[in-house]
């Protein structure tokens, strides 16, 4: 069965350790699976993880967003927060925006979100032979 197979189960959120913790605490109010990056954790091995338990990871540089290093088919899905870390308010809303439109694994899978003040953009994972995923924006 392939990943997309299991479109209806819920969210599953990795945080990168330098994501605040409200966006943590919020993300289980609302019912997520949501866990810190352990330390000791790789990028590579993150990514994998990411992959192989369908967990969208969230993060705020740009290291993830690298299609060579992390192409589509070494990870499950990417948000960058491209929102500045003093403003948890902003920081919450957003991602609560984004939730509103965006609620199941399908609608992640294969794609790096940036989280913006105001909205997000969303675009295919490239994947290491130079396709795009072709899914649903």
């Amino acid at each position: 069965m392939s990943s997309s197979a299991s479109t209806d189960k819920k969210l599953r959120f990795l945080l990168d350790e330098n994501v605040k913790k409200e966006l943590f605490r919020f993300l289980k109010s609302e019912g997520y699976e949501v866990t810190f990056k352990p330390k000791e954790l790789s990028n590579g091995k993150l990514a994998a993880f990411s992959k192989s338990e369908l967990s969208i990871l969230v993060f705020n540089d740009r290291h993830f967003s690298d299609p060579l290093k992390f192409p589509r088919e070494k990870i499950f899905s990417v948000v960058l927060l491209a929102i500045p870390q003093n403003t948890t308010r902003m920081l919450l809303d957003s991602f609560d925006r984004l939730l509103k439109s965006k609620s199941k694994p399908k609608d992640f899978e294969g794609f790096l979100i940036t989280l913006k003040e105001d909205d997000f953009g969303i675009s295919p994972i490239p994947s290491v032979s130079g396709h795009t995923f072709a899914g649903k924006a």
